[in-house]
């Protein structure tokens, strides 16, 4: 059967509903596409060089405390076998006299002995 409906006597075929578009320049049209087409492009462009640059500053970091993680395990090695390598000197001797320096600075309160502030 048609699907077409006879109503008063005339043949009314189905069509699209409601209000047709307005017919739209296709110059201006196919402008705006490119126009956007062309920003799409800029935005993927800048995330692109944004990951880009994450990644290797993330990389630049992972490889610096690799380094610091190797010199840690050499410091250990060193320290097995009954060496205590200069650096390490350094940073306690550093250490003592920032606390010195510190406690200088400082008064002393009655019953308080350095002994009690420098326990770990």
């Amino acid at each position: 059967m048609d699907d077409s409906k006879v109503v008063g006597g005339k043949v009314k075929k189905p069509g699209k509903r409601g209000r047709k578009p307005a017919k739209i320049d296709l110059k201006a049209k196919l402008e705006r596409s490119r126009q956007s087409a062309r920003e799409c492009r800029a935005r993927k462009k800048l995330r692109y060089q944004y990951l880009e640059e994450l990644v290797s500053s993330r990389e630049r970091a992972i490889c610096a405390l690799r380094e610091e993680l190797e010199m840690y395990k050499q410091w250990c090695m060193a320290m097995d076998q009954g060496k205590i390598p200069s650096e390490i000197k350094a940073l306690l001797t550093g250490e003592e006299q920032n606390k010195s320096q510190q406690n200088s600075g400082r008064h002393v309160k009655a019953g308080k002995t350095d002994a009690d502030s420098n326990s770990w």
